[in-house]
């Protein structure tokens, strides 16, 4: 359990803003190359609508569809990062926890809601993953990512549903799980599981960081919770109008099929990573995600490198549990990812001089 200070306010899209430059994006964990022409052409639909005031139904039940489940158990948010205020700001809680290394805006949220947050550090000689034990038994709410970001790992759901407890809150962050073929490990849609709260997030995958659109899944108890510490019309006419398509079922086949080509290309990337190992390289795994976690000398000169040779890269010490060792490669396309990797080869060499 630790509590040094990071900073949690540090996101990869600063990676690649801060000097304006056109540099090749492997900070940002957001697809390549989307929203793709047909949702492009849907959101702009709804732009005409947009003297109206928004209304949320039919996004809602079409998210409820998705997953099975009632729409009392739907929460429509502006992106994941909403859903983690309101949780920090409605729910009563004593003894918040929060696994780390992982997304750093619960934490964030918590703190900035005058919670005292406990963490739990996974430890890298276990491959970053999860050992329910870790957890204080007292602790009434807890929140893991799955897959995690930024070690890329895909926790059991046993694991993680043995974290579950009567008055403990279980919050699984799972942005990052339609990046997983077949969604293996979900927890969405499951009623089964006392305190299970889910957040699911549409930017990811298909591009729609501007737009901020994501949901909750939980009891109706605690949606109503969430829900009455909303401000009115939290999300758009436009976002609704991408939730809503995005869950379709044309959309979920597009969605499928872009995980299976993510993990091609991850495994790509993991391979020519693999040619750094005398380096002393190494790369966290199996990752699962569309990114992975690499720990290696001197990586914040070589992250430094790495822009001058125009590429950005994600730096791991703002995670709680990494150091200044650490970086988070995004995957993309074989052709990106071999010129990232003769671009890696001359930013390690330039960084050992």
């Amino acid at each position: 359990m630790h509590t040094e200070a990071h900073d949690l306010r540090h996101h990869g899209d600063a990676e690649v803003r801060d000097d304006g430059s056109a540099l090749v994006d492997l900070a940002v964990n957001v697809r390549a190359d989307t929203p793709p022409t047909w949702l492009r052409e849907r959101i702009a639909a709804s732009l005409g609508s947009l003297a109206a005031y928004p209304d949320g139904r039919a996004a809602r039940a079409a998210v409820a569809a998705r997953h099975g489940l009632p729409v009392e158990r739907v929460l429509l948010t502006a992106g994941a990062a909403e859903a983690f205020v309101l949780l920090a700001r409605a729910l009563k809680v004593l003894r918040p926890v929060v696994v780390h290394p992982q997304f750093t805006e619960p934490e964030a949220a918590l703190r900035d809601a005058g919670l005292s947050v406990d963490r739990v550090l996974l430890r890298e000689e276990d491959g970053f993953r999860l050992d329910p034990a870790a957890v204080p038994e007292d602790a009434d709410l807890v929140v893991v990512g799955n897959p995690t970001n930024p070690t890329s790992v895909l926790h059991p759901a046993a694991s993680i549903t043995a974290l579950a407890r009567p008055g403990r809150t279980l919050v699984v962050d799972e942005a990052f799980m339609d990046a997983v073929p077949g969604e293996r490990e979900a927890l969405a849609g499951r009623t089964d599981v006392p305190g299970l709260v889910v957040l699911r997030s549409l930017t990811k995958t298909w591009g729609l960081a501007g737009l901020r659109i994501g949901y909750v899944l939980a009891a109706p108890e605690t949606i109503a919770e969430l829900e009455c510490a909303q401000p009115l019309w939290p999300v758009s006419t436009p976002a609704l109008a991408a939730a809503e398509a995005c869950v379709a079922p044309p959309a979920l086949a597009e969605a499928a099929h872009a995980a299976h080509r993510i993990a091609a290309d991850r495994a790509h990337l993991v391979a020519g990573l693999g040619e750094f190992a005398s380096s002393g390289l190494r790369v966290v795994g199996p990752a699962e995600g569309s990114f992975v976690l690499v720990r290696l000398p001197g990586a914040a000169a070589v992250r430094h490198r790495l822009r001058d040779l125009g590429f950005a890269v994600r730096r791991g010490d703002t995670f709680p549990g990494l150091g200044e060792e650490w970086l988070r490669l995004a995957v993309r396309d074989r052709g990106t990812v071999n010129r990232f990797l003769r671009a890696l080869d001359q930013a390690m060499d330039l960084a050992r001089r």
